[in-house]
């Protein structure tokens, strides 16, 4: 630990955006840094060794969720700095923005029984050799909550192919006990969570922000702000 640099770590703000203060406040209490706040207008800023896009409803999810905010002047400088190698989240929205950047592959539609999903779930950490998940055991099984609409995971069968062959699939709805269940969402292959090829870019449906210290509920999602 000696000698470790203190990351920079920005969270991007759009107009619905609901749990900016939450990520800020999760990556405070688990590394110690102050999150900048980036309002998603900003067309240039500094260099970021971490940049969260965080969950809510970005445009109020008009269109579709994430169309619009994929379009905010700030998604530019995202892109560029995942291209250089920064390390960017996207949590709940953040996901869907996320892929409909082109950032990271699929879609996220409509939960399978059309209902919004508000509540805890298992998640089994398939890979634990990324960035965000070094700090979790492979096949560790987690708990953490979902808020969405539209969480179910969609890729088409090559390219879900090639997330599994290259062991891009993270995270993965399970039962408690780590066993395989169906997506409560219906998301293809119990999909959470997948990075892109270089591994820098992770998008998720659950909530790690939301369970970082025990006052919460649990601390499960402490680990992944660790991890970084």
């Amino acid at each position: 630990m000696k000698n470790m640099k203190k990351i920079r770590a920005a969270v991007v703000v759009f107009p619905g955006s609901n749990c900016d203060r939450d990520a800020q406040r999760a990556i405070k209490a688990a590394i110690g840094v102050e999150a900048r706040l980036v309002w998603h207008k900003e067309s240039s800023m500094e260099n970021f060794d971490l940049i969260v896009l965080p969950g809510g409803f970005s445009f109020g999810d008009y269109l579709r969720t994430g169309a619009i905010a994929r379009y905010s002047p700030v998604m530019a400088e995202v892109i560029r700095q995942a291209k250089r190698g920064a390390r960017v989240l996207g949590i709940c929205n953040g996901f869907q923005i996320l892929t409909e950047a082109g950032l990271l592959p699929g879609a996220l539609l409509r939960n399978q029984n059309l209902l919004f999903l508000s509540r805890d779930v298992w998640l089994r950490v398939e890979n634990n050799a990324t960035a965000f998940t070094r700090a979790y055991g492979k096949k560790q099984v987690i708990r953490l909550p979902i808020a969405h609409g539209d969480g179910n995971y969609f890729i088409d069968d090559e390219g879900y192919k090639k997330l599994e062959g290259e062991g891009r699939v993270v995270l993965r709805y399970c039962a408690s006990d780590g066993s395989d269940e169906a997506a409560p969402n219906g998301a293809r292959g119990n999909i959470a969570g997948i990075v892109n090829e270089t591994g820098n870019v992770l998008g998720l449906m659950p909530h790690p922000e939301r369970l970082t210290e025990p006052i919460l509920g649990g601390a499960d999602g402490r680990r992944m702000f660790e991890s970084l």
